[in-house]
């Protein structure tokens, strides 16, 4: 599914491309028109059903919006790779921190505006990441029933201000800034992707790529994820879950491979999610 406005009016709409096997992220940055049949319901957390009518998208917005994503949940080193390139040991639970909703963006054409307390530093950086999306609410679920509550996934980009990052021991501040959270293309449902861990996962700056790898390579599963973070808390409908980025990101690089005023990166999953490009901006 997607979340657009369509060429028509300014409504906000959800819908199914009327191609299936299209990727819809590049065929957006490519400057094509993407037709999308459209759905009777206003929210991916509630569809309807499909309807008789179809629109062309003129924006792209993220999957879900700002007012139902809540706290965002993230995992960070869930990647062995990522791991090792940080010459730190592999973790026996996971690592959570949180973003908040207003760090919440939408894909390409939107910007990321990156803030001016980051410039300073010079110190901007990606993270590919796929993202869990929560169908209804649950709480201390066990793994074997975690992927009742799994409506699907996406894909985001979780960007950092590494200096921050590196002075603190939470992460929140410095990965939570306006726009932190770039989402979509869309939302894939996971009847269509069964078993995540057969994606493939791959993060490109300007067209280079940085990172490539299997979601495989998670420390921790989705279903071990999804039971984790509902131990004694409550996951609602409509949680977004970014489950770790794996080795490549930008300071691993010498000299550092940070993001700067015109750089895009895009995060592609395939099968089925596509690429999610972000563009960013420096602050003025």
């Amino acid at each position: 599914l997607v979340r657009f406005t369509s060429k028509a009016s300014n409504d906000i709409l959800i819908g199914e491309p009327t191609d299936k096997e299209l990727d819809v992220g590049a065929a957006i940055r490519a400057g094509k028109d993407v037709s999308v049949n459209v759905y009777s319901g206003t929210s991916v957390l509630s569809p309807g059903s499909s309807t008789d009518k179809t629109e062309t998208i003129e924006k792209l917005l993220s999957p879900l919006a700002e007012s139902e994503v809540g706290t965002i949940r993230c995992i960070g080193l869930n990647y062995v790779q990522h791991a090792n390139e940080a010459k730190m040991a592999i973790p026996t639970v996971p690592t959570v921190f949180m973003k908040p909703s207003t760090s919440l963006a939408d894909p390409y054409p939107s910007p990321t505006i990156v803030p001016k307390w980051t410039l300073k530093d010079d110190s901007c950086d990606y993270e590919s990441e796929l993202v869990i999306v929560i169908g209804k609410k649950c709480k201390d679920v066990s793994e074997s029933q975690a992927m009742d509550y799994v409506l699907g996934y996406t894909a985001s980009n979780d960007v950092s201000s590494r200096t921050s990052q590196f002075a603190q021991s939470q992460w929140s501040f410095s990965k939570g800034f306006d726009g932190a959270c770039p989402i979509g293309p869309v939302l894939v449902s996971k009847e269509l992707i069964p078993d995540p861990a057969k994606l493939h996962m791959r993060g490109l700056k300007n067209g280079k790529v940085m990172q490539d790898c299997g979601i495989d390579d998670l420390i921790f599963s989705v279903p071990k994820i999804v039971s984790f973070l509902s131990q004694g808390t409550t996951l609602p409908a409509g949680t977004i879950i970014l489950t770790g980025t794996p080795a490549g990101v930008g300071f691993s690089f010498s000299p550092k491979e940070y993001l700067r005023d015109g750089d895009e990166f895009a995060v592609e999953i395939l099968p089925f999610i596509g690429t999610m490009t972000t563009k960013f901006e420096f602050e003025k």
